[in-house]
């Protein structure tokens, strides 16, 4: 699984990472996260509202941050 956050490098990009970083934790999940903070890269996704969350190149969230909970329900989705 390849998980990225898409933004600036913000304290929203921050705080997204570290709660996507503690669902994986929590649900025990292995995966790879890419922080992505060239505007040119972000748009690409079709992205205009950061912090953004992409998981396997899906966006599944953008223009908030997740909460670590919101974060675990989507990943035990996938």
């Amino acid at each position: 699984m390849v998980i990225k956050v898409l933004g600036s490098g913000c304290k929203s990009c921050i705080t997204l990472k570290e709660n996507t970083e503690e669902a994986l934790r929590e649900l025990g999940i292995q995966a790879e996260i890419i922080k992505v903070e060239d505007f040119k890269d972000i748009v690409a996704y079709g992205v205009m509202s950061t912090p953004a969350l992409v998981v396997d190149e899906k966006v599944v969230s953008y223009g908030k941050v997740l909460k670590t909970k919101e974060i675990v329900k989507l990943l035990k989705n996938k």
